[in-house]
């Protein structure tokens, strides 16, 4: 695999984000080549806090390094007019500029759309937030949960007794991550065509409704709502966990030939010439009788051997992974999906997803940031401030003290 270029190289993004949907959005950007210049306020990003702690060192959140390595950290007051005035110095200097605050919180701070534009007319500037910028919810907080219980993912996710759960991962944040970053990098291109700048309003509720897949749909055409359904499809059958002599399995049986295949490997050739089970929608009408006898017949063996059978015979199945078993797929380590941190060989986090076959994937994922680790090579560097001129700004508590005295002076 030859080094190439990463494609967002030379773009240089400036991240007013904190916690996770707009931090997985620039750790997206910055997996691309951006440059990502993380500005915090003195007391760092909230989720700087937020536990387990590698070696027990309160400075070292692991949540926080899991979707802010590689990232440059700026830490500065912008409450404070010379904090503002570096944000406009930082603005004018930058590609991108990305915030998850409530709507209208940068406005407040001196920084509405037209300041913006004025400082860069080119910049694009995109917003992640709970309910955007229009409606009658823009102004509410939001939290993944709540978007998740609002968007009507959670009515869908649990079991078939109805019990509804949240999805096991902070989905809603993910997912507006992933959706502003796609904003970004579609308005970076239609800028390099047109030299026009673009202003972005991601949801989190728009962005997880956007998600729901069918549900919508069938909700529409069966006039019936939703339900939890465990592991099922609500479509497609047999499409879910089933149970064998010692551990679920999941299998995924598509289409006729596929279901055809399957009850040869179970030796239930009959399943496939019995009329309940002729067809997917005879057999998602009959999912209960149908999931009765493969269960039955799939208790007679082991999971391993079902598995061994069922991928001989080119079935969709797998074990049931967990978080552990993760770090001994083969499959994940070839593909470099669980890659060290730098300076914390043992601890991996996860790699870049996006492949690209000119491009070496990384050794690590990057120096996740102390708090205004860079703050003078951004000022000095990028905005051409003397020493003197940022020496000032520490005395006044404009930028944070702790930064000041861990690096040397330029």
């Amino acid at each position: 695999m030859t080094t190439g270029e990463k494609p967002l190289e030379g773009i240089r993004v400036i991240d007013l984000t904190r916690v996770l949907a707009g931090p997985y959005c620039t750790m997206v950007l910055g997996n691309l080549g951006a440059e990502i210049i993380k500005v915090e306020a003195p007391e760092g990003d909230d989720s700087r806090q937020f536990g387990p702690f590698l070696h027990g060192d309160p400075q070292k959140s692991a949540y926080f390094y899991s979707i802010n390595a590689g990232k440059k950290s700026l830490s500065v007051d912008l409450k404070r007019e010379e904090g503002k005035q570096i944000l406009a110095d930082l603005i004018r200097k930058a590609d991108v500029l990305v915030d998850n605050f409530r709507p209208g919180t940068l406005a407040r701070l001196g920084f509405a759309d037209s300041r913006i534009k004025e400082l860069h007319p080119e910049i694009i500037y995109a917003t992640a937030s709970g309910f955007g910028y229009s409606g009658p919810d823009q102004g509410k907080a939001a939290y993944d949960s709540i978007v998740q219980a609002l968007s009507g993912i959670i009515s869908i996710t649990g079991t078939e007794s109805g019990e509804t759960v949240r999805v096991g991962t902070s989905i809603s944040d993910i997912i507006t991550g992933c959706f502003t970053a796609i904003g970004i990098v579609s308005a970076l291109f239609r800028r390099g065509k047109t030299r026009q700048g673009a202003r972005i309003d991601v949801a989190m509720l728009d962005s997880t409704v956007a998600a729901l897949e069918n549900a919508i749909a069938r909700y529409q055409v069966s006039g019936e709502e939703p339900r939890p359904l465990g592991s099922r499809h609500p479509s497609i059958a047999p499409f879910e966990t089933f149970k064998t002599r010692d551990a679920d399995i999941m299998i995924c049986a598509g289409n006729d030939k596929l279901f055809s295949a399957l009850c040869e490997v179970l030796e239930k050739n009959e399943l496939s010439q019995d009329p309940r089970f002729s067809d997917n929608l005879s057999r998602t009408n009959n999912y209960r009788t149908l999931r009765d006898m493969m269960n039955d017949a799939l208790k007679a063996e082991t999971a391993d051997v079902w598995l061994e059978r069922l991928n001989r015979a080119n079935i969709p199945c797998a074990k049931i992974n967990t978080v552990k078993d993760l770090f001994q797929s083969e499959q994940l380590r070839t593909r470099h999906m669980l890659i060290p941190v730098e300076g914390e060989d043992a601890f991996k986090i996860a790699g870049n997803p996006i492949k690209f076959s000119d491009i070496s994937e990384a050794g690590n994922a990057g120096k996740p940031p102390g708090l205004g680790e860079h703050t003078r090579e951004i000022l000095a560097g990028m905005l051409g401030y003397s020493p003197d001129t940022i020496k000032e700004l520490y005395a006044m508590n404009i930028l944070h003290k702790a930064a000041e005295n861990t690096l040397k002076e330029p």
